[in-house]
């Protein structure tokens, strides 16, 4: 799987703005990171309305996950985003991902969790996770997409990353699975 924003990373190069040549379009790609963050969540969540009520919770419908482990899995890394937004806000992007367990662990933990959430529970924290990172995006200071993280990637593209990208990616995996007639 790939790495998420949390995990620490051996090419630790610092935060760092790169210099900024046209304000203007930094604000339009953070309006654009925005605008497909609710546009890949709400395909995940249409596509989520082709699973049978009933099999909302049933293992297998992505690898071993149910609906609701998804659902609970994109919320964390939603809410990850936020964490790394607040770190880079405060001058601290040197710090993100510190101490973290990687990536593994953290997805098994969310889905252990989630196991043993409602569902009702996990879609509410799941929208939360999202509704505070779109708030967070829409005060932020667009120059601040450009901030380096230790992995070397951009804060843009970190919360991509873990938002738009992400919703996307498991959006196309259930589509497949959709289209296929079965589980995965």
């Amino acid at each position: 799987m790939a790495s998420r924003l949390g995990c620490v990373h051996d090419a630790a190069i610092g935060p760092a703005v790169s210099e900024i040549d046209d304000p203007q379009a930094e604000g339009q790609s953070l309006a654009r990171l925005i605008d497909d963050l609710v546009a890949t969540r709400s395909d995940l969540f249409e596509l989520l309305v082709g699973v049978a009520p009933a099999d909302m919770t049933v293992p297998g419908l992505i690898g071993e996950w149910s609906a609701r482990e998804l659902i609970a899995h994109v919320g964390y890394w939603a809410g990850n985003a936020v964490e790394v937004i607040h770190a880079v806000e405060e001058g601290r992007a040197d710090e993100v991902g510190e101490g973290k367990p990687p990536t593994d662990e953290v997805n098994e933990t969310v889905a252990r969790v989630a196991r043993q959430t409602d569902l009702a529970t996990v879609r509410k924290r799941e929208a939360a996770s999202v509704d505070v990172l779109l708030e967070r995006l829409g005060r932020m200071e667009p120059v601040l997409l450009s901030v380096r993280l230790p992995d070397g990637a951009t804060l843009e593209e970190g919360v991509r990353e873990d938002g738009p990208d992400h919703y996307r990616e498991h959006a196309d995996e259930l589509r497949r699975v959709l289209e296929g007639g079965g589980h995965a």
